[in-house]
């Protein structure tokens, strides 16, 4: 592990672009970020430790860190490994492991040439379980063959005819020499190499013993060299309370005492607080019932929770309260849109869990089980995980009961509905598993609305699509959406979301919401498709119309249609809008 200063990365970057297991670069080099049981303690007082009680019981952890951040050099920050450690001289193509020229810490040089800093290999060799490892140049140029007897030196060379792949050749002493010409194919390494099953970001020799998983090379600084899998979960009452915050932040002595007032007035909480004994006694008793109800490893559940908190009226008691969420305009005032009922949320916290990452695909529902990568090495698991909270305020909107059940029992919509459906299994089946839910119509109904609604806003309310995020809640009790911006600087509560709410905006952006989604550039195709996006999941969505950026959407870009929205030419009537 490095022990000094190298760079610096934001901490919510942490959690989404440079986790664990993630390739960072600093500079002319390249780092690997090191699991999270090789991070450093906590420093005494620091507060570095966040609380949502149903995250911790679902993920099974007694907290969350909030990961390093500090210029001090007292203490150490985020712990990274070199990686790749095979390293190249710019000036004579010398291809080899970086300790070899002798510079076993700092950036390496080649001291042949007057200090030349050597450059990390480009390229790297993957698999979809999440192992990583040095490209096979040897077994690459000797096709598949290990290195003989006679083999030596390696050395990468660019023709500098141009950027393409054939261009750089890569030979050995024994006269053998290819060019990395198809090496990036998803069968190139077929005959090569197996997958060696390195895990170096949780030690330099772990690794998992005979990997079926076919490598892959990629590039070094590609996007599907790590993807992120995070979980959430939006602050609400209880929880969201000062109260609540304040005993959340000692739970672990406090959960286990048969006698918290004594437990209390022992560590003085109340001291300072503005809370009473009795007040912080009653928090905890509240804490143990509500944590004896919940079940375990259960989304829907957290989802559910939160849908009822959005549906009730939460004012503001107090500078701790981190959810606020108030009425807004009566949805009676535009009958055609068919809002029940619009609740301001002029304050919310949202904290992100990074549970696991995958390598060449993003982790979906069907696969999460079997390709997640460990954070940490399983004999020595920490009791947390790492995570951000942010701040942000949204608005919450759900439809008419009633108009949603008449329009799903068309036997066009649940025809149409059924094909993405038939998908969505049709992808599980493939990782051999079963579809963990139904694609209904009220799902793809609301998603779809919601990305139209957040293309809408970002060109009124100040802030771009990509700083907007949706939540949905799709079940036979629950038809709403969350569209809030939750950011970890002050950029979470600029007030923009909520100003949409005033009466004369939020109907009016709504109708033009759906009028830019009756049309796209790329129609007729867009609108007549059967299947597009990733596995056949989307029909009438594209990048010209339906799409957001995939900070932005809980489903990662699919299961949407425009059709079932608006409409398409051939059935105008299957939408559950009329656009006049």
């Amino acid at each position: 592990m490095t022990g000094k200063a190298l760079g610096g990365v934001r901490r919510a970057q942490m959690i989404t672009t440079y986790g664990v297991g993630s390739l960072v670069a600093v500079g002319s080099q390249s780092f690997m970020v090191a699991g999270i049981d090789h991070w450093p303690d906590p420093v005494e007082g620091e507060d570095a430790f966040i609380h949502e009680p149903r995250l911790e019981r679902d993920l099974h952890v007694s907290g969350f860190r909030l990961p390093p951040a500090s210029e001090s050099k007292l203490r150490g920050d985020v712990p990274v490994v070199r990686f790749p450690v095979w390293h190249s001289c710019p000036e004579s193509g010398v291809l080899t492991e970086f300790w070899r020229w002798g510079t076993p810490t700092g950036a390496p040089v080649c001291k042949e040439h007057d200090d030349r800093e050597l450059v990390p290999s480009r390229f790297v060799m993957v698999c979809d379980k999440g192992h990583i490892d040095e490209f096979p140049y040897y077994r690459w140029v000797h096709a598949g063959s290990p290195p003989a007897g006679r083999c030596g030196q390696l050395r990468i060379e660019a023709s500098g005819r141009s950027a393409a792949l054939r261009d750089i050749e890569v030979s050995c002493t024994c006269g053998k020499r290819v060019t990395m010409e198809g090496a990036l194919g998803g069968l190139a390494l077929k005959d090569v190499t197996d997958c060696t099953g390195r895990m170096p970001w949780l030690g330099k020799d772990v690794r998992e013993e005979h990997c079926e998983a076919p490598p892959r090379a990629m590039q070094r600084g590609a996007s599907g060299v790590w993807f992120s899998d995070v979980a959430s979960a939006i602050d609400i009452p209880p929880w969201s309370q000062g109260v609540q915050k304040l005993i959340a932040r000692h739970w672990k002595a406090l959960g286990r005492t048969r006698n918290p007032k004594d437990l209390i007035e022992d560590m003085g909480l109340a001291a300072g607080s503005g809370y009473s004994v009795d007040d912080l006694v009653r928090a905890v008793e509240k804490r143990r019932q509500t944590e004896a109800g919940l079940e375990e490893d259960s989304a829907l559940d957290r989802k559910v929770e939160e849908y009822e908190a959005l549906t009730r009226k939460t004012p503001e008691q107090g500078r701790a309260q981190t959810f606020v969420c108030v009425p807004g305009p009566d949805g009676s005032l535009a009958p055609e849109l068919a809002v029940a009922q619009v609740m301001r949320v002029e304050r919310l916290r949202e904290v992100r869990v990074l549970q696991s990452f995958s390598r060449l695909a993003a982790l979906g529902p069907a696969d999460r089980a079997k390709r997640g990568a460990a954070l940490y090495n399983a004999d020595s698991r920490p009791h947390w995980l790492p995570a951000i909270e942010v701040i942000g305020e949204g608005v919450f909107l759900t439809l008419d009961q009633q108009r949603l059940v008449e329009w799903e029992q068309r036997t066009a919509v649940q025809e149409q509905a059924g094909l993405i459906d038939a998908a969505y299994r049709t992808l599980f089946a493939s990782k051999g598993g079963e579809a963990d839910r139904a694609i209904t119509p009220r799902l793809l109904l609301l998603h779809t609305l919601a990305h139209a609604i957040i293309n809408e806003w970002s060109l009124d309310c100040g802030y771009p699509a990509a700083a907007l995020r949706e939540r949905l809640y799709a079940s036979d009790t629950m038809a709403g959406m969350l569209i809030y911006t939750a950011t970890s600087d002050s950029a979470g509560s600029l007030g923009g979301i909520v100003a949409q709410t005033e009466p004369d905006r939020l109907f009016s952006s709504i109708r033009r919401a759906l009028e830019h989604a009756a049309w796209c550039s790329a129609d007729p195709l867009c609108i007549e498709a059967t299947a597009s996006g990733v596995d056949s999941l989307n029909l009438a969505a594209c990048h010209a119309c339906a799409l957001l950026p995939e900070t932005s959407c809980e489903e990662y870009n699919t299961l949407l249609d425009r059709g079932l929205l608006i409409g398409t030419p051939e059935a105008p009537d299957l939408g559950f809008f009329t656009i006049v």
